[in-house]
């Protein structure tokens, strides 16, 4: 069976309590992963399982879960549930907390802004639905869900949100405008949140870099573009993990960005890595 003919199935005490209504999760934080079904958005949501943490997962038209994280969550027992939202329109994000405030009788403790879209084009092709419909998914949603997950209602305990970043917000490159840009509007959102929110609130975000490599690369240059980056090698997902992982439980932490890329942050690159060392 491939990744992606897992389907979507709640597991083991989810299964159990859907007929009940709210999910019981009492002394366990709740977290919300956007675009958690799959990706790195998967192992980050499989990381907050093995921590012991229940979870909302999110994705924009199904939540069939990676296999890995399928697994993960039967042999962690996670109470867990899979909420299907289109961020292609930002006001539906809003909502996605009151589904999942509704559906486990609490509000999520954690946020972890994932979900992404991501296009080819620069500045001599770009059009203006590219950088819309960029900027809706990227930015306004979890801009949505940030004021949604503020606002509503909630104990005294600690809160937090993590964004995911890129490594390239620090050195800008042509390729990819469109992503480019509403990568650089959530990081000033991280920025301004964790300012506004504090003390209720805590903000930070992760900075990945190359991770997990796409059919667009080879294994040969992958290994060439291992030795381009200051600490000659590449991030793995499970390293992206346990940087949310580290911010989550991190209570005296708010407005930072982690950039966890090998060092590449610190050097520009003429082109996006796809287009490099081929």
């Amino acid at each position: 069976m491939s990744e992606e003919d897992v389907p979507y199935r709640p597991l083991g005490s989810a299964r159990g309590a859907a007929e009940a209504g709210a999910l019981p999760i009492a002394g366990k934080r709740l977290a919300l992963v956007t675009g958690g079904h799959r990706r790195l958005g998967g192992i980050i949501a499989g990381a907050l399982a093995k921590a012991g943490h229940s979870l909302a997962i999110h994705g924009s038209h199904d939540t069939r879960l990676d296999s890995h994280l399928a697994l993960t969550l039967e042999e962690q027992g996670t109470q867990w549930e899979g909420f299907v939202v289109d961020f292609a329109d930002p006001e539906n994000a809003e909502e996605l907390i009151a589904q999942v405030a509704a559906r486990f009788g609490r509000p999520p403790d954690i946020l972890v802004n994932s979900a992404a879209m991501f296009g080819q084009d620069r500045l001599d092709d770009v059009t203006a639905d590219d950088l819309m419909r960029h900027y809706a998914v990227n930015c306004a949603a979890p801009t949505m869900l940030t004021k949604a997950f503020a606002t509503v209602p909630a104990g005294v305990g600690d809160r937090c949100i993590i964004n995911i970043l890129d490594q390239r917000i620090d050195h800008p490159h042509g390729d990819q405008l469109a992503y480019t840009l509403s990568k650089l509007a959530l990081a000033g959102l991280t920025r301004t949140s964790a300012s506004s929110l504090a003390p209720q609130v805590r903000v930070n975000a992760v900075a990945p870099g190359l991770t997990i490599a796409t059919p667009d690369y080879d294994p040969e240059q992958m290994a060439r573009l291992e030795q381009m980056m200051p600490l000659a090698r590449l991030p793995q997902a499970e390293q992206i993990a346990q940087a949310v992982l580290y911010l989550v439980n991190a209570s005296a932490v708010t407005g930072q960005t982690l950039y966890v890329d090998g060092g590449a942050h610190m050097r520009s690159y003429d082109r996006d890595f796809m287009h490099l060392c081929r």
